[in-house]
């Protein structure tokens, strides 16, 4: 986004583990350089070169096909985790369908800001975030709630078996994601997007079993707290993209 208004910029090629980006242009460095900077990556400009070719355009039809798959897996899980979650008063399923939901704004951004103006992806990235951190703070204020109130256990079965579920789709997606063997940057940031869902999936599953261990609605409280601080993160960042 922050390159965007360059027409110049032909390419940008992502190295996210490494941390890297190759510009093509045909812009000035020094204004290139600037406004990357200004994004607060704490960024080092470590050589430039002349004449160098454009890498092959890619086509992008199995990618987005893809990213529509992996969007309705999350949505999806959202909608099942979020009544689920209710039903079974867990706060750990509730707070794993938010974070399921906020991969879902981000699959979604990718795909309907493509060809957009640069003020209506920052309006649409806006509009995500505040959304996002509202139900983020809904539900900080749900687990001080039961945490200080004579809340019931939440229904661990319920919590193991839509957590393994919602493991499966994430495996899927992941699996997806992997087929495409995309080095874009769009690509490989749905891949950690996953993984950590996964990851999120195993906590849920775990709390379940500690619930039924102990008799207890702590450990799903605590893990709710834990991934809903995950969503806030995620939504402050996405604000802090739209101001750039």
């Amino acid at each position: 986004m922050k390159l965007e208004p360059f027409n110049g910029v032909k390419y940008l090629d992502f190295d996210i583990p490494n941390r890297k980006l190759k510009v093509y242009h045909t812009e000035k460095v020094d204004e290139i350089h600037q406004a990357i900077t200004a994004l607060n990556f704490n960024e080092r400009l470590e050589k430039t070169e002349e004449n160098v070719d454009l890498p092959s355009t890619i086509d992008d039809t199995q990618q987005r096909k893809i990213l529509w798959c992996v969007l309705g897996i999350n949505f999806g899980f959202f909608v099942v985790e979020m009544t689920t979650g209710w039903i079974s008063r867990s706060m750990g399923l509730v707070a794993d369908s938010l974070d399921m939901l906020a991969d879902s704004i981000v699959y979604g951004l990718s795909l309907f800001a493509v060809g957009a103006a640069m003020a209506r992806k920052k309006k649409v990235a806006k509009i995500s975030g505040y959304f996002q951190m509202g139900l983020a703070l809904l539900g900080f204020s749900e687990v001080l709630r039961r945490f200080f109130s004579q809340s019931e256990t939440p229904l661990f079965q319920w919590m193991i078996i839509i957590s393994v579920l919602a493991l499966i789709g994430n495996l899927v997606s992941l699996w997806l994601i992997n087929k495409a063997k995309s080095e874009e940057a769009h690509m490989q940031a749905s891949a950690i997007f996953t993984s950590n869902d996964i990851v999120v999936n195993g906590g849920v599953i775990l709390a379940g079993v500690l619930v039924y261990l102990l008799e207890s609605k702590w450990p799903d409280l605590a893990i709710g707290g834990i991934v809903f601080a995950f969503v806030m993160r995620g939504a402050v960042r996405i604000l802090k993209l739209a101001r750039t």
